[in-house]
């Protein structure tokens, strides 16, 4: 725009001189530009090219890193770990842990602090940890009414037991390290629920305001609140190396952990004691835990000394005294024993004790005797019964002759025809009777013969279970039976036989005259007392 034409001499033979137009100048401008913005876009094509190539094998690299990296040995340390069904003991108290505050221990789970405002409670091990490197799994539920919760949860590895303070429950300017599972946003930034790992050395105070972000060594955002399963955090610090993985709880897969965070060239103290704390507010959750299990970490092929190894001397000596005191009276009451009973002097004192397997002798032919004391109760008033159904059986018989004495003909062809079914369900009543009383009789022999082979070749063979399981097997026989007998002695045709009379109809309990004579009276006495009065 408002450029002058330009003359330009070509070289060459002539010396004709060229004149560019303004149109000509924009076209060859635009080209120029044109041939510019293409290259930059190759070369930017081709440094994103080398960009994700590099990526791409320095992530193969760590891959192959980490899969040829052997783990490292796990050891489960049960003095530093409690989870249920059986977490909390008859007093109230958790083993080898103590809490504090608002804390409440339950069979299943560890309710740091209920949802109620201004709630502090803790957990804290009894004894410090005293191995280098270790891992906890921590499962927990934070649940509440409102969409918004506080305070939070902490888990804490210090040098002291941080029994109460305002830091989510526990003491501040603490040494050692807290992962805090922050549910309140303090500074206003919308960043919470966050989980974030502070370390302290003593010295430091908890940044309330800003939600510890200043203080922070790593964080990530991780909404922990009214979840489906429970939330798992693994915490493994290895090496002088801080991982933290989170199960969000969307799943029932216990292994499903998502990385969090990491925090390299940490330093924390030797020795230590793992926590659980818990804090509310002005809005309150229930904030539970489930368990906490500790494992001790060791490089491949290092061999961990015993437990009995890592005991302190004083809880040694402590033991070894006791064993000694024990072993004392136990002697004592030995002697004791001996000069009371001389006509045993002799024998070991081993040998006056039961065994296990003289207790399960005992314990069978005990069983044994009692199953044949009930087999002839049974077999007793089985007998009393056939004895009875055979009365029956006469008395009917002889009322059938009897009647076909007195009446022969049409008339009394009816009564005999139910006479004889009845005699006739009588003997089928004794002959199954009879079967009832030869099972419990071949019962009886059975159980016999078993005592006898215990006595002779000892207990516990398989012939003495079989003796037993074919007494089971008659046992339900004989019921069947009874209950047969029961359904078969409800015949109709009984009833039918001895049906009752019917009552004669009832008098009349008031007849007129009565009724009349009655008001009469009651009329007159009414009249009198009013008159009277």
């Amino acid at each position: 725009y408002g450029i002058q034409p330009i003359r330009k001499r070509p070289v060459g033979p002539t010396s004709i001189p060229i004149i560019l137009s303004d149109s000509m100048l924009r076209q060859q401008w635009y080209q120029k530009m044109a041939v510019s913005i293409v290259t930059r876009l190759a070369a930017n094509a081709c440094l994103l090219i080398l960009t994700l190539i590099f990526h791409h094998s320095n992530a193969n690299n760590i891959v192959a890193a980490a899969s040829t990296a052997e783990a490292p040995n796990r050891r489960f340390e049960y003095k530093y770990s409690f989870k249920g069904p059986h977490l909390s003991q008859a007093d109230g108290n958790i083993p080898f842990w103590v809490h504090s505050g608002n804390a409440i221990p339950s069979a299943d789970q560890v309710r740091i602090t209920p949802s109620l405002r201004s709630q502090k409670g803790s957990v804290w091990t009894k004894t410090t940890v005293n191995f280098d490197n270790w891992e906890a799994e921590v499962t927990f539920r934070v649940s509440g009414r409102g969409r918004m919760g506080a305070d939070g949860l902490a888990i804490w590895f210090t040098t002291a037991q941080g029994l109460d303070g305002p830091v989510y429950g526990a003491a501040d300017n603490w040494n050692g390290i807290g992962i805090f599972f922050d549910s309140f946003d303090n500074d206003g930034k919308k960043n919470n629920p966050a989980v974030l790992v502070v370390g302290n050395n003593g010295k430091l105070v908890y940044d309330h305001p800003n939600d510890g972000t200043t203080q922070s060594l790593g964080t990530c955002l991780r909404d922990f609140r009214n979840k489906p399963y429970p939330v798992r955090a693994k915490i493994t610090y290895y090496k002088r190396t801080l991982i933290v993985l989170i199960n969000n709880g969307f799943t029932p897969d216990k292994d499903d952990y998502e990385f969090c965070t990491k925090v390299d060239n940490m330093v924390i103290p030797q020795e230590g004691y793992f926590g659980i704390s818990a804090a509310t507010g002005g809005l309150a959750d229930d904030h539970d835990v489930l368990s906490f299990l500790t494992f001790r970490l060791s490089e491949p092929g290092q061999e961990l000394p015993p437990p009995e190894a890592e005991m302190p001397k004083q809880d040694k000596d402590k033991y070894q005294e006791e064993f000694e005191n024990f072993q004392q009276d136990l002697d004592k009451k030995k002697e004791d024993y001996q000069k009371e009973h001389p006509d045993i002097q002799g024998q070991p004192i081993e040998d006056m004790y039961e065994s296990v397997n003289d207790r399960e002798i005992r314990q069978v032919f005990e069983g044994q005797n009692r199953i044949h004391l009930e087999i002839k109760q049974l077999h007793h008033q089985l007998a009393v019964i056939l004895d009875e159904q055979r009365r029956y059986v006469s008395v009917a018989t002889d009322e059938i002759s009897k009647r076909q004495g007195e009446s022969g003909g049409q008339v009394g062809q009816a009564p005999s025809q139910e006479m004889g079914a009845v005699v006739a369900t009588q003997q089928e009543v004794l002959r199954n009777l009879n079967e009832l009383r030869n099972s419990f009789y071949e019962s009886l022999k059975q159980i016999g013969a078993s005592q006898h082979q215990g006595n002779a070749v000892g207990m516990g063979t398989y012939e003495t279970v079989q003796h037993f399981n074919d007494i089971k097997e008659h046992l339900h026989v004989v019921k069947r039976n009874i209950e047969h007998l029961i359904t078969r002695n409800g015949n109709p045709s009984e009833k039918q036989v001895m049906n009752c009379p019917d009552p004669p109809p009832m008098p009349s309990c008031l007849g007129t005259t009565h009724f009349l004579v009655f008001v009469v009276i009651q009329s007159v006495l009414f009249f009198s007392y009013i008159m009277y009065k």
